[in-house]
């Protein structure tokens, strides 16, 4: 058994989350917020056995795109701001961060 821990910005969320249910994978959802951007994510956590990863990882990249996105840069704190220059930057955002784990037990009650 294992255990896919994977972290989609919140545009892809419901995408995958509907794909994911259609091929009979069990998913828990839960709001998280990334650190970088300071914006939303979704973590999905789905465990399955070791056979349909394979097909998880799959559907995952399938609904799950990059993107690129105008990011203002925050104001250095304590640094000296006469050099800083708040020009909008491209960020590449999206995708997925995926994880896949052992899983030496497993419970339903």
């Amino acid at each position: 058994m294992k255990m896919i821990i994977a972290v989609v910005q919140d545009k892809d969320s419901h995408k995958l989350s509907t794909a994911l249910v259609e091929h009979n994978f069990r998913v828990t959802k839960l709001a998280t917020t990334g650190g970088f951007l300071k914006s939303g994510n979704t973590t999905f956590m789905i465990g399955t056995e070791e056979i349909r990863v394979n097909k998880c990882l799959q559907i995952i990249e399938e609904n799950c795109q990059s993107r690129e996105q105008l990011v203002a840069p925050i104001s250095p704190m304590g640094g000296n701001a006469d050099s800083y220059v708040p020009y909008p930057v491209d960020v590449k955002v999206g995708g997925a961060t995926v994880f896949v784990l052992p899983v030496e037990q497993f419970h339903q009650f």
